[in-house]
């Protein structure tokens, strides 16, 4: 890249669909002759990429713009924030531009605007793979964007819009060049990704000369012939996820499965506006097992929803006992602007929240322990994310990146790298991660 070439900072806040809308950004500021600046006083102009889901994402978007602007002076704005009517402009009506999420013409038309860019087609190439802002040995792969669900609490459809599947070629061949550009994880994200290919009627496509469907279970088996890792992320336990698990092997589609559960209580699902029948779940998590005894399944809940009785809560204590689930996270309720569950009658105080919290997140903690410390003793293949100067910090199939948890290995070895597979043997365990020796 040309010394003199405009440079543009990138700052990617939010969930790993915006991570991947950022990566698109720069593969393309970079195809274009953009050198990325690590600093706002190095760059010309700085691209925010935004969250704008909840509240606490909201100041935080609104905090790093005002940062880049005191710091640089010339900021563009996109993401989930831009979406939200004259947000931006009200706070920082200097602000280049605004554009809403997954805008990469958008952006780039603003960033031309503003900084034009220096054609050189030399320095203009490119990998295959694109430019990725995670470490070289794994990648998130967005599927679709938006979604036909219409929650109460989420405000994702306004922001992103319905249901848009990719074409099943362009998923598998950017899956086929990450792999080849030496990645060892791939992670399969949208917003619903069971639902892949509805909108579109599961159109047939050709990938290698042969005719692959637009469909859930033609990607998961395509992606599962790969020879690397393949984790699916946001999955709806819709019937035709069954289709899917006779495919998974702790060495290609995982035997690992993110499903947004959000509740157990037939009313507050009725409120949230999701499927309202836990025991139907509960006995399809049953069949998984059986079929794939090795499956984790990890998962996300809201308590303190409005209208959440006593009752409904003990409901969903219940069903985590029952449901005995491998990864769990928990957040409070609350509200999103925009969100009709704002409307909704019975708001619950927030001291009660926080206990409902407390008490969801101490059973959920003391099954986690139960379910790690059976691990201990067992040999195990782990991926290496980091190597320190006294240990290694890897993680099993049943751990996705930053949010589940590690295998803290003790002692180095000098060929050890992020990146490798290790084999392992389980020494010990606590409540979120385990911890081995090397075989």
């Amino acid at each position: 890249m040309a010394q003199n070439s405009p440079k543009v900072g990138i700052v990617s806040l939010g969930c790993p669909k915006a991570l991947v809308d950022s990566e698109q950004i720069i593969t393309q500021l970079r195809a274009e002759g953009y050198t990325i600046s690590p600093s706002y006083n190095q760059a010309d102009l700085v691209v925010i990429n935004t969250c704008g889901f909840i509240e606490e994402a909201i100041e935080e978007s609104l905090d790093a713009i005002g940062e880049a602007l005191n710091e640089n002076g010339k900021v563009i704005v996109t993401g989930c924030l831009g979406a939200k009517g004259d947000v931006v402009k009200e706070h920082y009506p200097n602000v280049l531009a605004v554009t809403g999420p997954h805008a990469l013409q958008e952006v780039m038309q603003a960033v031309h605007n503003h900084l034009p860019p220096e054609h050189d087609p030399y320095t203009s190439l490119i990998p295959p793979q694109g430019i990725k802002l995670t470490p070289q040995h794994y990648a998130y792969i967005k599927i679709s964007e938006g979604c036909n669900h219409r929650c109460s609490f989420c405000i994702i459809p306004s922001l992103r819009g319905d249901l848009d599947s990719r074409q099943i070629d362009a998923v598998l061949k950017e899956a086929e060049n990450l792999v080849s550009a030496g990645v060892r994880e791939l992670l399969i994200i949208s917003q619903d990704t069971s639902a892949y290919g509805v909108d579109i009627k599961y159109r047939t496509h050709f990938y290698q000369g042969r005719p692959v469907k637009t469909r859930f279970y033609d990607l998961a088996k395509e992606l599962s012939q790969l020879g690397v890792w393949v984790r699916l992320h946001y999955v709806y336990p819709y019937p035709h996820v069954d289709e899917i698990i006779p495919l998974m092997r702790p060495d290609g589609l995982l035997p690992y499965l993110d499903i947004p559960f959000q509740h157990a209580s037939p009313s507050v699902l009725k409120a949230m506006r999701r499927p309202a029948h836990s025991e139907n779940t509960l006995a399809r998590l049953n069949e998984w097992r059986v079929l794939c005894p090795e499956l984790k399944i990890r998962s996300t809940f809201i308590v303190g929803f409005p209208g959440e009785t006593d009752e409904d809560f003990k409901q969903l204590l219940e069903f985590l006992e029952q449901a005995q689930l491998d990864r769990v996270g928990c957040f409070t309720y609350s509200p999103v602007e925009g969100a009709a569950a704002n409307q909704l009658p019975g708001q619950v105080p927030d001291a009660i929240k926080q206990q409902r919290y407390e008490q969801f997140m101490a059973l959920q903690s003391q099954i986690s322990a139960d379910k790690l410390k059976q691990a201990v003793g067992s040999s195990q293949t782990v991926l290496v994310d980091q190597v320190d100067e006294d240990k290694i910090l890897a993680r099993t199939y049943g751990d996705a990146p930053e949010i589940d948890g590690l295998v803290v290995v003790e002692g180095t070895a000098a060929n050890v790298k992020p990146g490798e597979f290790l084999d392992v043997t389980i020494t010990d365990s606590d409540e979120y991660d385990l911890y081995a020796e090397m075989d």
